[in-house]
C-alpha cells in the first residue's frame, strides 16, 4: 500500500527544465515546504524512517544548505545534536576537510574537528541525492572524524543519476524520479 504522505510530497515538488543550466532537470524542494501540512509530512517521514533505521542515533549532520532545514528540527526532535557541514571558510575553529570532485573543479566540505566523537552513530540529511559525489564526500569527512555513518537520508532521490551506487552506507529517500 503506497503512503498517501509520499504521494503529497512527490506532487508539490516543483520541476524547472533548464535549471541552472541546460539540460538539467532541477527538483525543488521549496515547493513542498511552502505547504505546511506537506512540510510536515516530510518532516514526520524523515523522523520515522531514523527511528527504523537508525533508532540509536547520536548525531544529525545536515549538509549545506538544505540540510539545515531538515537536519536542525530532526535533531530537536530526535534530542541528539546537530553539526553543520559547511562549504570551505564558513566555519570556525579547528576543521576537518575532504575535498571532492564537482562536474568541474574540486570543492571542500569542512565540520568542526570536535563535533563527532568516534564510534558516535550520524545520519547525514540532505535534501537531493542526483550523482552521489556530495553525499560520498560527507561520509568520507563524518567517517574521517571516527564517526560512524549508520543512515544517509534524502528527500528526493533521482534515481537515474546513480547516485546511490558511489555510497557504501545506508541510504533512503522519501521521493524518487526518474529525469
Amino acid at each position: 500500500m503506497a503512503d498517501e504522505r509520499v504521494e503529497r510530497i512527490s506532487k508539490k515538488i516543483g520541476t524547472y527544465l533548464d535549471f541552472p543550466k541546460p539540460g538539467i532537470v532541477f527538483k525543488d524542494i521549496f515547493s513542498a515546504l511552502a505547504d505546511p501540512s506537506v512540510f510536515r509530512d516530510l518532516m514526520t517521514i524523515l523522523e520515522e524512517r531514523i527511528r527504523a533505521i537508525c533508532p540509536d542515533v547520536e548525531i544529525i549532520v545536515g549538509l549545506e544548505s538544505r540540510g539545515f532545514l531538515f537536519g536542525t528540527p530532526l535533531s530537536l526532535s530526535l534530542g541528539v545534536p546537530f553539526v553543520p557541514v559547511r562549504k570551505k571558510g564558513k566555519l570556525p575553529g579547528e576543521l576537518k576537510k575532504v575535498s571532492y570532485a564537482l562536474e568541474y573543479g574540486t570543492d571542500v566540505f569542512e565540520a568542526q574537528a570536535k563535533s563527532v566523537k568516534s564510534g558516535q552513530k550520524v545520519v547525514i540529511v540532505d535534501d537531493l541525492l542526483a550523482t552521489g559525489g556530495t553525499m560520498k564526500a560527507a561520509c568520507d569527512l563524518v567517517t574521517s572524524m571516527g564517526g560512524d555513518v549508520s543512515l544517509c537520508l534524502v528527500c528526493i532521490e533521482l534515481v537515474n543519476l546513480k547516485g546511490r551506487e558511489k555510497i557504501d552506507k545506508p541510504c533512503e529517500a522519501v521521493v524518487k524520479f526518474e529525469v
